[in-house]
């Protein structure tokens, strides 16, 4: 049985529940009645993009930011679907059980609420000291850019959070989070990282994005075994 675009447009708009995303970009971008065997995961277009999609037989793309793109230098009858804040806040740094797994926490509870949804989570962790724990964030996003160890002596609770500002840091803080990972560090912060002695991790937004659209792969390949996915 064939694939088409509506029918990933239809079950990612369930899976990422995007009717919470008022005036965002989450469904079809550019419409299409082709059949999907090969299915093109980009975060945002390129200039070999055209290229690549003929090279590589590309049948729809999905898009995380699609403002750029140049429909008329793919073929006529490529479809593209784009989600924005949706796999951000779904994919990356958030409320995103799947990541959790990864890095080994448990018992997960929301941390940090925007428009009344969970923008971040805090759960517990096999213990770790900064540096094994560092480690491990490594191997899963394949780096990060800055490490602060605060001044934890062991990690036994972690905070991932899609954002940064004093409020947040403090809540984790007095949850229980021994360590705050984030995409960037913030300034307005700062205060609050020394007067809680937090320790702290910012991984780098293209890293969260990244690891975001292999794990999207995965979802796609688990509900659609014969759906082939590619990454530019």
């Amino acid at each position: 049985m064939s694939i088409y675009l509506d029918d990933i447009a239809q079950f990612l708009a369930k899976f990422l529940a995007v009717d919470r995303y008022d005036g965002d970009q989450n469904g079809i971008y550019v419409p299409s009645n082709r059949a999907i065997a090969r299915l093109g995961l980009v975060l945002e277009p390129r200039s070999d993009l055209a290229k690549w999609t003929r090279r590589e037989r590309i049948d729809a793309l999905f898009l995380h930011r699609p403002w750029q793109l140049q429909p008329e230098k793919l073929a006529a009858d490529i479809g593209v679907i784009a989600y924005h804040l949706a796999f951000d806040e779904c994919f990356t740094l958030g409320y995103n059980p799947r990541l959790a797994t990864v890095l080994g926490m448990s018992g997960l509870e929301v941390l940090g609420k925007k428009e009344e949804r969970a923008i971040g989570m805090i759960g517990a962790i096999d213990r770790h000291n900064f540096d094994s724990y560092c480690d491990r964030i490594d191997q899963v996003f394949g780096g990060y850019d800055k490490a602060n160890p605060g001044n934890c002596a062991e990690i036994l609770r972690v905070a991932v959070v899609g954002a940064m500002n004093d409020a947040l840091v403090r809540e984790a803080s007095d949850r229980g989070a021994n360590i705050y990972i984030t995409g960037q560090l913030r300034q307005p912060a700062q205060e609050a990282l020394l007067e809680t002695g937090i320790g702290c991790v910012a991984v780098g937004h293209r890293r969260c994005e990244e690891w975001g659209l292999k794990a999207l792969g995965g979802v796609l390949t688990e509900r659609w075994a014969k759906l082939q996915v590619l990454f530019l």
